[in-house]
């Protein structure tokens, strides 16, 4: 079950956290992955890591050219591209009116619209032969919202929108787009935080844990199976309970 022999897969956001732990569950599954991060040494360590079946794409996704050629260049490495999953993310909290035009237009740029030209190139070509995997990871705060982080918010329930659209335009062609929707995972964005915040956070989660990337990574390798070729349009989420939506 799940198996992805054959498949190939870019992950965006691939060297550190969650994207790690999907590239990671997509290769064990037995798919060809292509890497992508702004971390070439990481990338390099996960590469050395796979052994094979494996190929290095830096990228930053705030260079509009550089996106442009990232899908290209990952077909030129596998031949073909099946699953794609839109990872790679930042944040630049503030409260909305001290939110600069900047901090604002990074974050959507890099979360949304990098998305929207990967899956529209990604897209293209699974159309023409017929299967596709497109897999946007979101967030629990574009359902819920979180106080400083607007454009963050704004970006991730973006991300759910756009990727329905997709459902819509592309079923025909055997092509599924679906979102996984984390809550507060592990990762090194929560070790930085205070013991203090970890416990706020803890109270707000009926599992009283917090997830892990692995939990993410295992929704990814389902949403890019054969098995999950009638969900399309869906968003999963995964939060310990935190929001039951």
């Amino acid at each position: 079950m799940f198996d992805l022999t054959g498949k190939n897969a870019l992950v965006t956001g691939a060297s550190s956290g969650i994207g790690t732990a999907i590239a990671k569950a997509l290769h064990k599954q037995g798919a060809t992955v292509a890497i992508s991060g702004t971390r070439k040494d990481a990338l390099d360590a996960i590469a050395n890591e796979f052994k094979d079946r494996v190929h290095v794409l830096p990228c930053n996704l705030a260079d509009k050219d550089a996106v442009e050629v990232l899908v290209p260049a990952a077909v030129e490495k596998m031949q073909r591209l099946d699953i794609l999953v839109n990872n790679a993310g930042i944040t630049k909290d503030n409260i909305f009116v001290r939110l600069k035009d900047e901090d604002w237009d990074q974050v959507i740029a890099v979360n949304l619209t990098a998305s929207f030209r990967l899956a529209r190139a990604a897209g293209m070509g699974m159309m023409r032969q017929r299967f596709g995997r497109i897999i946007g990871i979101t967030s629990v705060v574009g359902f819920t919202s979180n106080a400083g982080q607007g454009n963050y918010a704004a970006a991730k329930a973006g991300m759910v929108g756009m990727t329905k659209s997709l459902a819509a335009e592309l079923a025909s062609r055997n092509v599924t787009a679906n979102c996984i929707a984390p809550g507060f995972i592990a990762t090194p964005m929560t070790d930085a935080l205070n013991d203090a915040q970890k416990k706020a956070i803890l109270d707000s989660v009926p599992a009283r844990r917090l997830g892990t990337p692995d939990d993410i990574a295992a929704a990814a390798v389902y949403l890019a199976s054969n098995e999950a070729g009638y969900v399309s349009g869906a968003t999963i989420h995964i939060n310990g309970g935190m929001a039951m939506l």
